[in-house]
């Protein structure tokens, strides 16, 4: 068999593994869902849920792809005891990497028809009547929402075609070290705007008025399914850059540093899009149409507004084509691993699957827009994203979950084995009861809970 890829340095695999984490719903999502649930007290609950099942669950993927040195379908097949069949799992993983990608590759051209739209002054001198007009011609015009969707995915398919190290590492290392860079720069205008302090203090300091409002239980699932999201456990995406590194360190650290940098985005996203939302009289709580309707908005009233609003949508363009290249170099490493293909023919099969899967989403929302699955006025992205998030993620986590804890899978021991190999942060074997009881309980109830409140809603 071909020797496995290995990643160059240890830097390579946080920032890969933080790119793949890093995506539209740290930096679109977790700034409005702040100003939804509170404040300051939905960004603690997060962090503490984020340590408390976030990273164990992390450690779990990177312990079977390390352990196995395999994709996950074929770590199953090679963990599991004999004649069980944890393996099966491999397939529905496999599938929610692609379905991810057949709507996640469309948001992404979206973000990049926007930042062309900024770049070249498509908002400036309009009013917001102008800006949703524009909005709207995007998700009216298949054409323009299927090219640019296109040319994400042939962007994602080079750079994981040029090699693990040469490409997907070289290339993730660039646009995440320039994404902080950006990042850090937007925060700090932001930070400097009249007015911005109480932005500041509406996004980060609790507020007992605003909890009590949305209430004490909302704003505390709200920040347990934030913190479960945002790493996109439950599918092996993670899984996979375990099966890429050494055993020179041990593998809670290294989740400890990813999970920290992924945070560390989301609340600096906060810290651009609300304080500024704050400066020119927005509403910050606007959910899904903060990026595409109020933030243009925003630039286009801001004196250097057209350069701002360039690198904050080459800022987010770079979060959404990191994880597109992270959950892709996925469904390569399946093609590879189970039928021998080499990396170039692997990545191309895999794109022209999801480029064709990626169209029906596309259409979605003009000429299917009469196609309403679950609910009245879904579209078909909202039926995927169901699946994904609602169904394949949290169950995804319960399976795997088990399998590192239970007798009957890979084992606690073995797991522990693993993870603990290494130098750096150790899991101590008498937390075994919190493993094996309290973390399949809190992801049992993640599922149930979310499912119910998608329908009760």
């Amino acid at each position: 068999m071909k020797e496995r890829e290995t990643l160059g340095s240890r830097m390579g695999f946080i920032l890969l593994s933080a790119g793949c984490a890093i995506g539209i719903g740290n930096v679109w999502r977790f700034p409005y869902m702040v100003g939804e649930n509170g404040g300051g007290l939905f960004v603690i609950a997060y962090v503490v849920f984020l340590l408390i099942l976030g990273v164990p669950i992390m450690t779990m993927e990177y312990a079977i792809g390390r352990s196995s040195r395999r994709s996950i379908l074929s770590a199953l097949r090679m963990l599991e005891p004999k004649d069980t069949k944890w393996h099966l799992f491999g397939h529905v993983a496999i599938a929610g990497n692609y379905l991810l990608l057949m709507f996640y590759s469309v948001v992404s051209g979206w973000i990049l028809r926007y930042f062309v739209l900024t770049v070249s002054g498509g908002f400036v001198g309009k009013n917001p009547d102008d800006i949703s007009v524009i909005y709207q011609d995007m998700m009216d015009s298949p054409m323009t929402m299927i090219l640019f969707m296109a040319i994400t995915m042939v962007i994602t398919v080079i750079v994981t075609s040029m090699g693990l190290e040469a490409g997907v590492e070289r290339v993730t290392k660039v646009m995440m070290v320039a994404l902080i860079i950006i990042m850090i720069g937007l925060g700090v205008k932001s930070l400097s705007l009249p007015g911005a302090s109480e932005g500041v203090k509406f996004y980060l300091m609790p507020n007992a008025e605003n909890v009590r409002k949305v209430g004490l239980g909302n704003v505390l699932y709200g920040a347990l399914n934030q913190s479960f999201f945002t790493l996109s456990l439950g599918i092996g995406s993670m899984e996979i850059f375990g099966s890429y590194i050494k055993k020179e360190r041990s593998l809670v650290g290294e989740a400890f540093i990813v999970a920290g940098l992924d945070t560390f985005v989301a609340i600096v996203a906060g810290l651009i899009t609300i304080p500024a939302c704050f400066a020119f009289g927005v509403a910050p709580d606007k959910g899904p149409s903060l990026m595409f309707l109020t933030l243009p908005n925003v630039f286009a009233s801001m004196k250097g507004g057209r350069i701002i609003g360039s690198f904050f949508f080459l800022f987010m363009y770079f979060a959404a084509l990191s994880t597109m290249i992270g959950v892709f170099e996925n469904d390569v490493s399946f093609s590879m691993d189970l039928f021998g293909r080499n990396r170039k023919k692997a990545a191309l099969g895999a794109g022209i699957l999801i480029t064709l899967g990626s169209i029906p989403c596309a259409l979605g929302f003009n000429v299917w827009s009469a196609f309403q699955p679950l609910k009245a006025g879904n579209v078909i992205m909202d039926l995927e994203d169901f699946i994904v998030s609602n169904l394949m993620l949290p169950i995804g986590a319960f399976i795997m979950c088990l399998f590192c804890t239970c007798r009957y899978g890979w084992g606690f021991d073995n797991y522990i084995e693993e993870v603990n190999s290494g130098n750096g942060i150790k899991i101590n074997p008498a937390l075994k009861w919190y493993f094996k009881i309290v973390l399949p309980l809190i992801l049992a109830f993640i599922a149930i809970y979310g499912l119910w409140g998608y329908f009760a809603g």
